[in-house]
């Protein structure tokens, strides 16, 4: 999962961070509210945690405009404020969820797959496409009951066909939500296709179908419409 964290407190920023990487998270960070503008002109992420309040605007215009250009993006507000007024304000504006500071890291983890659940999977606890079935919280694969041995990258990249099924994802795209921004400074973006390999692989000797299909010229295809 990609997460954009947005909040200008340095150490706070930094302690979501760590935390969030060591949970299996991808996380990019912005400071302000010209450096998070700039990062979703570019990128795309799963998750949004977004401070209202920022050295150079409001976390408010932030969120109007990713629900103006159609960001599919799920927004959690993290505020000190713990105003009714800006709770609604938020959630009236699209947020999906909102927290106050000071809160457990824990907690903060617990809502972001909470969020993630109900905007990619219907809000269930596991994952599931034909005999394909993943646990989040235990960050397991089965395919037909027998669990699969993945890196960290490949089960990344099973659980983003699996949200976007049916739709076509580029090399870039596949890159970007892997690796963030660095993807930008690689030579090439050839390490796809090895990770899809694998993935397939895994998936077909388990017992699976090849749900994988390449769209040439234009990208990957997760799908059970071969």
């Amino acid at each position: 999962m990609k997460i954009l964290i947005i909040e200008d407190n340095n150490e706070l920023r930094e302690n979501m961070e760590s935390y969030l990487t060591q949970e299996g998270f991808l996380c990019e960070l912005a400071e302000s509210k010209s450096a998070a503008m700039d990062k979703l002109t570019s990128f795309l992420y799963d998750i949004i945690l977004l401070d209202i309040m920022l050295p150079d605007g409001s976390g408010m215009d932030i969120l109007s405009h990713i629900k103006s250009r159609g960001i599919k993006s799920g927004v959690l507000i993290i505020s000190g404020k713990d105003s009714m007024d800006d709770k609604i304000q938020g959630l009236d504006y699209g947020a999906d969820d909102y927290i106050t500071k000071p809160f457990f890291l824990p907690e903060l983890n617990a809502r972001i797959k909470s969020i993630y659940r109900r905007k990619k999977f219907d809000g269930d606890n596991l994952i599931r496409f034909e005999e394909i079935t993943i646990n989040p919280e235990t960050r397991e694969a089965k395919v037909n009951m027998h669990l699969l041995e993945f890196t960290r990258k490949e089960y990344e990249l099973l659980v983003y066909f699996i949200a976007n099924k049916n739709r076509i994802l580029t090399k870039q795209a596949i890159a970007e939500h892997l690796w963030g921004d660095f993807a930008d400074s690689l030579d090439s973006h050839d390490f796809v296709y090895q990770h899809i390999k694998n993935l397939r692989k895994k998936i077909t000797n388990a017992g699976g179908a090849d749900y994988l299909s390449t769209i040439y010229g234009m990208g990957y295809k997760f799908s059970t419409e071969q």
